[in-house]
């Protein structure tokens, strides 16, 4: 396995969150990429701690990432310190969000 961390980036870009059609890194979930050995490390956080698409972001991330870089693993490390905001999303996921309101 050859992949950077932009690499892991651009794929991660392709996973939207389903409720806003917005991609995992442009709202400010990603919080890191590490790389240890044949394994991919994913540091990431979610809107709410109770957010109800836990397992779908788990298997959807998981998914793309192990397929677009061979990684032999996965892991995805889920926290809420430092808790999200809206302050987290590109300034492109920021005016795609007005756009729907």
């Amino acid at each position: 396995m050859h992949a950077t961390k932009a690499d892991v980036l651009s794929i991660l870009k392709t996973c939207d969150d389903p409720e806003l059609g917005i991609d995992v890194v442009n709202l400010g979930l990603i919080y890191d990429v590490t790389f240890s050995a044949e394994v991919v490390t994913i540091t990431m956080t979610l809107t709410t701690p109770g957010c109800p698409l836990v397992p779908y972001f788990r298997e959807e991330v998981v998914r793309k990432v192990k397929t677009g870089t061979g990684a032999k693993d996965v892991l995805i490390e889920l926290t809420f310190e430092p808790p999200w905001d809206p302050s987290k999303m590109s300034a492109d996921a920021r005016t795609m969000l007005s756009m729907m309101r």
